[in-house]
This record gives C-alpha cells, structure tokens and sequence, in this order.
C-alpha cells in the first residue's frame, strides 16, 4: 500500500485484535445493516461460494452465516490471527494483501465491511470483485467516507486512511452492463467522556496504524484541550463515523 504500507497496519491490527470485536460497535452495525440490505432487496437465502475480504473478527462473517447459508467459503485478511474468524465456521483461509493474493474462482457472493478503505484505491477492489463474480452473483462492500474521524483530520492526526471514499467512487469504474442495486452512506457520531476515550477506542479497534507519533505528555494536553474546545457538546466530545457501501449484481 502507498499511503499505508501493510506491515504497517498489520502490526496495528494485530496489537488490538483481541480488544477490536468489543470496542467496535460501529463496524459490527455496519456489518448487520449490509446484511439486512442484501435481504431486502433480494438475495437468495443460499449462496453455492462465499469470498469474504478482511474477515477480521468476524462481525461480518457473522452476521452472513446467521442470515444465509454457504456450500463453501473462504475468508481473507491480512492479519494470519483472522485465521481463528475461518475456523470458527469451518471456511477456508486465505491470509496476505487482498491486492496480491489469488482470488478463489467466482464466487456468487463477494462482501466487505469496514477494510478497503485501507488501500490507496479501493474502487480497483471493486471492480476486480465485479470482474470476479460469477454470472448473477453478488458484490457487496462497505467502505467509510471523507468525514470518517473528521475531527481528527481538522486537528491535524495522520492516522486518517487513504482510501476514503464516496458511494459514487467506488461506482466508477463499475460497467452499465452491471445492476447497482444500491449506493448508501450515512453520518453518525459516537460520544465520548474525554478526548483520551477518543484515542482509547481508537487504540482498541486498531485504526491509528498510520499515526506514526510518539505522544508526549504536552501532547496530549494539548491535543485534549484543542478536541474539547472544538467538538465538545451535552454528550461529551464527538468522533464521526462516515460509513458507505456498494451493492451490485452481475449479470447471468
């Protein structure tokens, strides 16, 4: 990755892996809501394959094993620890960068949430994945947009990720021979005591990979001091959250 090497946020996921599942309750909603979606608007209850990219934890994996059923399925992440997410449903493991790893033969479901934001140009996932699907399959993949941890931006963090996109860019190069059957965003934000917390639930869930510094004490007083004066309300210190997702079927 350019903007963000791999090892990089490797090392950062695999640091908050064992706290990321708990601490990241606005991923796992995105996650439910990209299923319920997929229902609405009339998936079939079986899929024959299942390719998952940044399988994670599993809020994702979960939530599609919950709502449809598999013959196969392989999971992909670039943390080797995801491996425990394939083990607990029996599906195949394929560990490394979803950029240079060999994708299974087409699949009729491809789904994400909440990881190709990560690379420098996430719309190239897409449309490798529309490429790869089989006939009358399905893609469907979250991503976040460029309000994602705005307040973080505005103060000057570089932990923002490169890839953050509109509904509409990761449409771009999707052909007019393919069905978009949904473009989705939407903007919330979650409440914190301190703008400590912010940066706690940041560690927790692993995002401020691409933060290079070292915090001083200064640092962070100032930083705290600054958050508050600039995005402080009645519920405490805000953070946002700018999730967006694709859903697109492939012709038979």
């Amino acid at each position: 990755m350019n903007a963000m090497p791999s090892d990089r946020i490797r090392r950062s996921f695999s640091r908050s892996f064992n706290s990321y599942h708990c601490a990241a309750g606005p991923q796992a909603r995105i996650a439910r809501q990209l299923v319920q979606r997929l229902v609405q608007l009339g998936a079939p209850d079986h899929f024959d394959a299942l390719f998952e990219i940044g399988c994670g934890t599993g809020h994702l994996t979960d939530a599609l094993y919950s709502t449809f059923s598999f013959r196969s399925t392989k999971l992909n992440d670039l943390m080797p620890e995801a491996q425990d997410t394939a083990l607990r449903w029996g599906a195949g493991f394929l560990p490394g960068d979803i950029r240079t790893v060999r994708w299974p033969e087409t699949p009729d479901l491809i789904a994400s949430t909440s990881t190709i934001q990560w690379l420098d140009n996430p719309s190239a996932i897409i449309d490798r994945a529309i490429r790869q699907v089989a006939p009358g399959g399905w893609v469907a993949i979250s991503s976040f947009g460029p309000a994602q941890y705005s307040e973080l931006f505005a103060l000057g963090s570089a932990a923002r990720a490169p890839g953050l996109s509109m509904p509409e860019d990761l449409a771009r190069g999707v052909g007019p021979e393919v069905e978009i059957l949904d473009l989705w965003q939407d903007r919330n934000q979650l409440w914190f005591d301190t703008p400590l917390d912010v940066l706690r639930h940041l560690r927790q869930t692993g995002v401020n990979g691409r933060a290079a510094q070292v915090w001083t004490r200064a640092d962070l007083t100032d930083f705290s001091a600054r958050y508050r004066a600039e995005f402080s309300g009645p519920e405490g210190v805000s953070l946002t959250y700018h999730p967006v997702w694709i859903i697109a079927r492939k012709p038979v």
